[in-house]
């Protein structure tokens, strides 16, 4: 990592960042940054809970001349998505993100930056690590496994907080005000398939790479590709009498566009193969071509030798589904103009060994067009006779009539800032709802720095943005 990052202003924030994206800090298998927190906390002498679900809870007394002042919430994540770039090795557990600054952007070498929801979460340490910065009691709830279910918001312990205003430090552009979200639920499929073995096959390894990826919620409308569907739509044009599919993986976050897919088939005839692969990859390149520069489309001939496949009939009924399968916007809000209400992404597939398994998550600000999308996108699947189950999914967070911090805010960043932020609500996944369940009434916002392309190795964080959201994180603290 670059020492040049902790030269960057304010020190204070990025300083922790570095300290931070030092950690692994994989979703589900956060140890080792609850212990880094524990250990900032101690060096700091602060009051640090972990709660029955998982979360940390730090607590700092207020600065002398906000002394008796209510307390404020300040809220982030500690995990992050784990994704490396096609062709390279990063052992997530045990490496920490190695960035570098690009002009304005702080990256990582093919890899997530982290930045989501890590710098959040650096500003609440630098918080909490100051010692001449003006601010009420602060309540640092540090959750876990965002990424991955919320599960660590949804198993938030009750009577742990006192604080009634909640700064939720996980949005992704300066110059919007969060204050409202989708809620989410996850659909995991699994079928089982009998197969058939080939003696003497022609073995070919099919990839569809090169693609952004990205944010399920934040640029699900923007019809970037999903490589699984890609790749169904080749199978689909080859034909059961053309390929025998062996296996078929792809995908590499619940909650990311798959960028990449490979599967692995018998070449029955490699004519039609070969024809039909070359007209839907320039089909796919006319489509894509501006959405998607880096699509690649590629087959490899391997060994010849004995390969277990699918069986025809499975096949085609799999390659119908997943053709019909819901991927992408599903219904725009009527009440806010341009806000994707409903929308669903195919997030991974492990097809192989006579058993396959599917990832899907579907968002709405709705309730009952959650359950309509969930229920759309389970369809295909119910008719090939595979096994469809939802977890239990997580609230979206309703923007409040009245909100107290909000109008604060507002002037707040009018005086700093010189201009009217703009208030709106995101199609992404927000803790703000989910904590609101076991602590009913609380007064929420959510705001931060502008990051790109987050959930992919293309992420990056603005550093002058960084410096705007500090100096309206530390002000708006000042005056609470």
């Amino acid at each position: 990592m670059s020492d040049a990052i902790r030269s960057l202003e304010p020190r204070a924030l990025w300083n922790c960042f570095a300290d931070l994206n030092a950690v692994p800090r994989p979703s589900k298998k956060e140890a080792k940054v609850k212990a880094f927190v524990r250990a900032f906390a101690d060096k700091h002498a602060l009051e640090c809970l972990e709660d029955s679900g998982g979360n940390l809870i730090v607590k700092k007394t207020a600065a002398a001349d906000r002394a008796g002042h209510a307390p404020v919430i300040l809220q982030a994540h500690l995990d992050m998505v784990h994704k490396a770039a096609d062709g390279v090795s990063f052992d997530f557990e045990n490496q920490g993100i190695d960035m570098w600054i690009d002009g304005d952007w702080v990256r990582a070498r093919g890899t997530t930056l982290g930045a989501d929801n890590g710098l959040g979460a650096a500003a609440i340490l630098a918080v909490l690590a100051s010692k001449d910065l003006s601010h009420p009691p602060i309540e640092a709830l540090l959750t876990i496994d965002e990424e991955q279910g919320m599960s660590g918001a949804r198993l938030l312990q009750g009577g742990l907080l006192t604080g009634k205003t909640m700064l939720n430090l996980d949005s992704e552009e300066d110059d919007e005000f969060t204050i409202g979200c989708a809620g989410g639920i996850d659909t995991l499929v699994s079928w089982t398939y009998p197969e058939t073995t080939h003696a003497k096959a022609t073995i070919a390894e099919i990839r569809v790479e090169g693609l952004r990826g990205g944010h399920s919620g934040l640029q699900i409308h923007e019809g970037r590709g999903n490589a699984i569907k890609l790749m169904a739509r080749l199978l689909a044009a080859c034909g059961e009498k053309a390929v025998a599919v062996a296996e078929w993986r792809g995908g590499s976050a619940r909650n990311a566009i798959p960028a990449r897919c490979i599967a692995r088939v018998a070449v029955l005839d490699e004519a039609v193969f070969a024809e039909k692969l070359a007209e839907e990859a320039q089909i796919f390149r006319e489509e894509f071509q501006r959405l998607e520069p880096g699509l690649q489309i590629s087959s490899t001939k391997l060994e010849n030798g004995s390969i277990a496949t699918l069986q025809p009939e499975s096949q085609r009924a799999l390659v119908l589904a997943m053709q019909a399968v819901v991927n992408g916007v599903y219904r725009m809000s009527p009440e806010v103009p341009g806000l994707v209400e409903a929308s669903s992404n195919l997030s991974l597939i492990d097809l192989r060994g006579g058993r396959a398994e599917w990832s899907g998550l579907q968002r709405s600000s709705v309730e009952s067009s959650k359950r309509d999308v969930a229920a759309a996108f389970a369809a295909p699947f119910h008719l090939i006779s595979a096994e469809v189950r939802n977890d239990d999914g997580y609230p979206g967070w309703s923007p409040s009539a009245s909100s107290v911090i909000l109008d604060q805010m507002k002037g707040i960043y009018r005086e700093l800032f010189g201009h009217d932020v703009g208030v709106s609500a995101c199609h992404a996944g927000l803790e703000c709802g989910v904590i609101a369940q076991t602590y009913p009434g609380l007064d929420m916002i959510s705001f931060g720095p502008d990051i790109e392309e987050a959930h992919s190795e293309n992420e990056r964080a603005s550093i002058s943005s960084a410096q705007k959201f500090w100096k309206l994180l530390t002000t708006t603290l000042a005056r609470l």
